[in-house]
């Protein structure tokens, strides 16, 4: 399939998840390799989206799944999140929250959405993030780079939250998703030349592709990895953001005199 029908396709998903399921997507974007900025050329499409279902459905005794796991195969990985559940996780500053809010990727969002942006930046929690990212770096590091061979993806895999913990500390907002805006900014310059040649081999390479150990990457994060984990365990604990600004934003959505009628879009 070509790019434009990639798109289309999506577009029909997300309207067939909205009928069937009889939500109202919020936000829908791009996760993963394309969001960051390193996809290969057989990269699947990782589609995420933040879905409201219907006043109705959070009043009922028996649960209704947070969760809508609609396609996995070559081509797509889609599902999404309740915003209930979105903004549950935002009051644990999960990462994941920020980063399918700053992706570039935008397939589809709705004007509501903005009532749950506002309140996103509040939630952030530098140490949490922090400690986020590390800990994806040091799992792909043990499990990915310990071979003479290695799999290209997962230097990127330990190179980009390694980066973006290095933002977190600077710059104390969520990191950017793309991972050229975070070597521009973040990464040493004397590493740049290697990190656009691996940049540029990625993206014409396939997601199974092996490289040779490269001694420079590793004596970086042999390096900066044990630096960040010191300087993220010294961030001061953060006070939180409180239940009462999200469970705002969720009486919001779900107010039948809202000025977007949500209710009448989930039906």
């Amino acid at each position: 399939m070509g790019e434009d029908e990639i798109q289309e396709r999506i577009q029909e998903k997300l309207t067939e998840i909205e009928q069937k399921e009889h939500v109202t997507i919020l936000h829908c974007v791009e996760s993963g390799s394309r969001a960051w900025g390193f996809a290969s050329p057989d990269s699947d499409y990782d589609v995420r989206f933040v879905y409201l279902r219907r006043t109705e459905d959070y009043l009922r005794l028996d649960p209704v799944r947070d969760v809508i796991e609609w396609q996995l195969d070559d081509v797509f990985d889609i599902n999404g999140w309740d915003v209930r559940k979105y903004l549950q996780l935002l009051h644990k500053s999960n990462p994941t929250a920020f980063e399918w809010n700053t992706s570039l990727f935008v397939y589809r969002t709705h004007p509501a959405w903005e009532a749950v942006r506002e309140v996103i930046p509040k939630c952030f929690s530098c140490k949490t993030a922090a400690f986020h990212y590390l800990s994806i770096a040091r799992n792909n590091l043990q499990n990915g780079l310990q071979g003479e061979q290695v799999k290209l993806k997962k230097y990127f895999y330990v190179l980009r939250p390694l980066l973006a913990c290095r933002w977190i500390l600077e710059h104390k907002t969520p990191p950017p998703m793309q991972f050229s805006s975070l070597t521009s900014a973040c990464f040493p310059r004397g590493y740049l030349p290697l990190s656009e040649y691996l940049l540029r081999k990625k993206m014409q390479a396939d997601e199974l592709e092996t490289v040779p150990r490269i001694e420079a990457l590793h004596s970086f994060i042999d390096v900066e990895l044990p630096l960040l984990e010191k300087a993220a365990d010294a961030i001061a604990p953060d006070e939180g953001i409180g239940w009462e600004p999200l469970n705002q934003v969720f009486l919001t959505l779900l107010a039948p005199d809202s000025e977007h009628d949500l209710t009448e879009l989930c039906l």
